[in-house]
């Protein structure tokens, strides 16, 4: 593909404006109120670079690409790369809409190959202007999100602990509130959990470990709100930046390569899709230093608030997508798209660590 080619091919997939003219991004949509840190849109440039310099045999490779596109919140700005691969384009998940950049190489290449995107995000919060228009699911969609996947049932343990928590309990967001709180009360995170964890949801319940990375705390909190009757999902990004919240837990800077953080939402009739990351506030229960703070402690108290209905944007969101068949590849299905996949003459690497699976992600905020 050529580079006029490409250009053209992104800014159709994009949305937008082509990424060499992208400055700071400026909404006319009505602004959340003041109770996150900063209600202003921010742009965030993210480059992922593959690094097999001793591949010894063919190479094929699979980056996530900005694909969630919310007008709100989070807006995909275009993507640029640069190859010396065989071949390399876009593909997309026909479910989800995920979007990859795949490239593949032959034995007697070094590969290269750069990925630069840009996006521009903002906080959420559960107060959005009551004015701002309020999107609808159809009747497609909130099937999607209410049927279950593979490492999501919404049957057996699943639905028996829905069931359990909600029972008696009116309304929609009263229901989604009392799962939150239910995974809050009665999950941890396992520091020992590789990467972002596996989601298998139905093995944490029926061995009663409930612990876990966020891959595997909001999972169960989409999970159990599906079997509870609420559409809900999953989304999978990488954080970009430090926290302006004061959580030192809840940022990342320079070398973004081990960042990858899920959240969740929940669609609520007359409000959309509200943000939640029951994940997050183990993790600050956790990591804020010192370390191992109770549950009535401040900043977990603070995080427990923010985190149903708030998201701070210094991360970016790729896709929602599940159970994902890679184009090209012979290997596993993956639960979810959330880190760059690499192949060697078949044989999948380890992409939960970044040296060993072949890459590294980079991230930087556009100020001018």
């Amino acid at each position: 593909m050529s580079r006029r080619d490409f250009l053209k091919h992104t800014a159709l997939l994009a949305g937008g404006a082509m990424l060499p003219t992208l400055s700071r991004a400026a909404g006319s949509d009505s602004e959340l109120n003041n109770s996150m840190p900063g209600t202003d849109w921010r742009t965030f440039e993210i480059t992922h670079k593959i690094n097999v310099p001793e591949a010894g045999g063919p190479v094929k490779a699979w980056f996530p690409l900005p694909s969630l596109h919310e007008t709100a919140w989070m807006r995909p700005m275009g993507d640029l790369w640069h190859t010396n691969a065989d071949d390399a384009y876009v593909v997309a998940d026909p479910v989800y809409g995920a979007r990859m950049l795949y490239a593949e190489w032959s034995a007697d290449k070094t590969p290269e190959l750069e990925i630069t995107s840009r996006f521009a995000g903002r906080d959420r919060s559960l107060a959005a202007d009551v004015d701002q228009p309020v999107a609808e699911l159809s009747e497609e969609e909130r099937a999607l999100y209410t049927n279950p996947t593979r490492l999501l049932p919404t049957d057996g343990i699943v639905g028996k602990t829905a069931r359990s928590i909600t029972d008696g309990i009116e309304g929609d967001e009263a229901k989604a509130r009392a799962i939150y709180e239910w995974v809050v009360e009665n999950t941890f995170r396992d520091p020992e959990t590789k990467g972002c964890g596996l989601g298998d949801i139905s093995y944490m319940l029926e061995t009663g470990d409930l612990g876990g990375k966020c891959a595997d705390l909001n999972a169960l909190y989409v999970g159990l709100a599906r079997a509870a009757g609420l559409a809900a999902r999953d989304v999978y990004g990488i954080r970009v930046t430090e926290s302006r919240m004061g959580f030192k837990s809840l940022g990342k800077s320079g070398d973004i390569s081990k960042g990858q953080h899920c959240r969740a939402e929940v669609f609520l009739d007359g409000q959309g899709w509200v943000a939640i990351d029951p994940a997050d506030v183990r993790k600050v229960a956790l990591e804020e230093p010192p370390g191992e703070l109770s549950m009535d402690d401040p900043e977990v108290v603070k995080a427990r608030e923010l985190l149903f209905g708030g998201w701070e944007t210094n991360w970016l969101a790729y896709n929602v997508a599940h159970d994902i068949q890679l184009p090209g590849s012979d290997g596993p299905e993956l639960g979810y798209l959330m880190y760059p996949q690499v192949e060697i003459d078949g044989k999948r690497l380890d992409s939960l660590n970044p040296q060993k699976g072949g890459y590294q992600i980079l991230s930087k905020e556009i100020t001018a």
